[in-house]
């Protein structure tokens, strides 16, 4: 197989990644609406640890456990400002539709700021205090 004919294959797996990575977002936004319907925090630490447990279970290499493993707390991080982004819009559609104000949702105020990836777990956007 020539290097062109590799890269071809390359993207053909990117596209199938990013359709899954797209999935995976889909499920973890209807988790979010869950975890708002039932006063969950979007932050639970002993669920990571068994997704990465699962990771490592299914790692069949040649990626090393402790690489596949930063790309996933990459991608848990983007699942997380997610899901706090979906609780986000259901708190001011809520607010909105409470206040009776038609267009309020649409209009006025901006959204919420979205956390930059270096608000991990335990920062202050996670926990709600400030340090």
């Amino acid at each position: 197989m020539t290097i062109e004919e590799m890269r071809v294959r390359i993207d053909e797996l990117d596209r199938r990644l990013v359709e899954l990575i797209n999935e995976r977002a889909r499920a973890a936004q209807t988790i979010g609406r869950m975890k708002a319907a039932t006063s969950l925090p979007v932050y639970e630490p002993d669920r990571e640890k068994i997704v990465y447990a699962n990771v490592r279970a299914a790692n069949k290499g040649p990626l090393p456990d402790i690489e596949l493993t930063h790309i996933y707390e990459r991608i848990i991080d983007v699942m997380r400002a997610l899901q706090r982004n979906e609780l986000a819009s259901q708190r001011h559609a809520q607010a909105a539709a409470e206040s009776g104000a038609p267009g309020h949702a649409a209009g006025g105020n901006p959204p919420p700021q979205q956390p930059t990836a270096a608000e991990g777990p335990g920062s202050a956007s996670e926990t709600g205090k400030i340090s």
